[in-house]
């Protein structure tokens, strides 16, 4: 028997994005969609239209541009979701709605307060009236895992019927295992007459870590469709690596035989380290397929087999997720032909302008350190090319700090604001980050609070850059701000103004735009 098409259905920019903190600007969603295209994903969901009118323009753009992939925006079972969701996607070459609606017992009584009767009316009617926009269609029973099984059958029949030619069993909240995943999956596949008219899709959480052996446990009992994220990201603990399930497929064509994807692997790395980069969500180091030490051996019985044979050890090779590629060592002797090759290679398009505002500050960089690294240049391009500076209200101008044991830290700030007019304040604190925090909170007459601070070396060495991330909130809104430098009380600092300018930013947009809408 022929192996059939497994599509993968990447929600990165989507469940990814709600994830707490991953919050990502028009320009870098689009990044990750050309990143996304290259990998050639089969689905790439952009964004919850009706959420936001930042969701709305994101979608649309990707849309627009992208090409050779299906692009499909979330709705819920309303029409004023479904109309946005299609306006968004006019310019689509493929365009799919996903309409989804809660069909569990605790979300029927909890959440949308229907009975049976009016869930089923309520998703066949939203399906009907998805069809007169597109022709593909996508359902989600919310939270199917904990639905009573037969009327979740009822359900997926009468959707199926109403036009939807994809059902996706989202295991919304985490809860299933494998064996039980899998059984549901085949009891849909007996007990729903018209099942062969759509896809069998599903889209596993990670609350138990089993997101992706109940996905992979769902494709062989008969699902055609995986919902998946880049580095597992999502609500809570996350979703389905769609690296891990990806490799496993591959990897175990004995076992997974029925099936394949299309997926390019070699731009998995590179589009891991996009996503890790631009959300500031670090990928952990022993993280399956796209950790620093998935290809790395340190114990010398494992070493000694690896340098016998390499199968001995590693059951992939590295290069095939784009793991294995020559060191361009760059330093201040190196000219504008070899950033743009790094450039590439790290997965960016940089136009004229950008690439030349790139490779000044890499001169600049190159003047204070020895060595360039590769985490240099993601800090280097994305303060050029995600900048949104003219929309910032403030930059930091100086800054004097002050730390001596058993004394009070002290900390003198100056910020421009967008007439270039200096303000000045000093502040002393607990630590010399509190007392620049608290200065600068005197100069924008804000109050905020500081819900997390990261500092992480993104290169090596005494002349590392520091990369500081935090997380900022002020009148129930919540922000990311990120600053990076060799000297990291001043990164600290462009961490805090970039998290200000957010916060100021938001507060003249629309109050109504919010991520916390739901989603299968």
């Amino acid at each position: 028997m022929q192996p059939e098409k497994l599509i993968i259905f990447d929600t990165t920019l989507r469940d990814g994005e709600q994830c707490p903190g991953a919050s990502l600007n028009i320009k870098e969603k689009l990044e990750i969609a050309r990143q996304l295209a290259l990998l050639n994903v089969d689905v790439i969901e952009a964004g919850f239209p009706v959420a936001s009118p930042g969701d709305f323009e994101s979608v649309k753009q990707i849309a627009e541009e992208i090409r050779g992939t299906t692009i499909t925006g979330l709705s819920r079972a309303l029409e004023k979701d479904i109309e946005a969701t299609a306006r968004a996607l006019e310019k689509a070459e493929s365009p799919r709605i996903h309409v989804f609606l809660s069909t569990s017992k605790v979300h029927r009584e909890h959440m949308v307060e229907k009975a049976k009767g009016e869930i089923i009316e309520m998703g066949v009617k939203a399906i009907q009236f998805a069809r007169k926009y597109c022709d593909d269609v996508e359902f989600s029973p919310m939270d199917a895992t904990r639905t009573e099984k037969d009327f979740l059958a009822e359900v997926t029949r009468e959707v199926i019927s109403a036009g939807a030619t994809t059902v996706n069993i989202p295991d919304t909240v985490g809860y299933a295992v494998p064996e039980e995943f899998a059984e549901l999956i085949r009891y849909l596949k007996s007990n729903v007459s018209n099942i062969d008219q759509a896809v069998i899709s599903v889209h596993c959480h990670n609350d138990l870590g089993l997101a992706v052996s109940n996905s992979l446990s769902a494709v062989q009992a008969g699902a055609r469709q995986v919902e998946c994220t880049i580095n597992g990201i999502g609500e809570r603990a996350g979703n389905a690596a769609m690296e891990e399930v990806v490799m496993a497929v591959r990897t175990r064509k004995d076992f997974f035989s029925t099936v394949y994807t299309g997926i390019e692997t070699k731009h998995i790395q590179p589009c891991s380290k996009l996503v890790s980069s631009l959300t500031g969500f670090f990928v952990q180091r022993n993280k399956a397929i796209v950790g620093k030490n998935a290809f790395a051996h340190e114990s010398g019985i494992h070493q000694h087999g690896f340098l016998k044979r390499r199968d001995t050890f590693e059951i992939m090779d590295p290069a095939d997720v784009g793991g294995e590629e020559s060191e361009l060592v760059m330093g201040k002797h190196s000219g504008r032909n070899a950033l743009q090759s790094k450039v590439q290679e790290l997965g960016y398009t940089l136009d004229k302008a950008e690439l030349d505002k790139v490779f000044e500050e890499f001169k600049i960089l190159a003047d204070e350190k020895k060595e360039i690294f590769e985490d240099d240049f993601h800090t280097l391009i994305q303060k050029q090319k995600f900048s949104v500076e003219q929309n910032d209200t403030y930059e930091l101008g100086s800054l004097t700090c002050g730390f001596e044991t058993g004394k009070v830290p002290e900390a003198k700030v100056v910020l421009k604001d967008l007439d270039k007019q200096e303000h000045s304040e000093s502040a002393s604190g607990d630590g010399p980050v509190d007392a620049i925090y608290n200065a600068i909170d005197k100069i924008t007459g804000l109050s905020c609070k500081l819900l997390d601070y990261q500092v992480m070396a993104k290169t090596k060495g005494q002349d590392a850059q520091g990369e500081v991330t935090v997380r900022v909130q002020h009148e129930k809104r919540e922000v990311l701000g990120k600053g990076a430098g060799v000297n990291t009380l001043e990164a600290s600092a462009l961490a805090y103004v970039n998290a200000i300018n957010k916060l100021l930013l938001k507060s003249k947009a629309e109050a109504t735009e919010s991520k916390e809408l739901p989603g299968p």
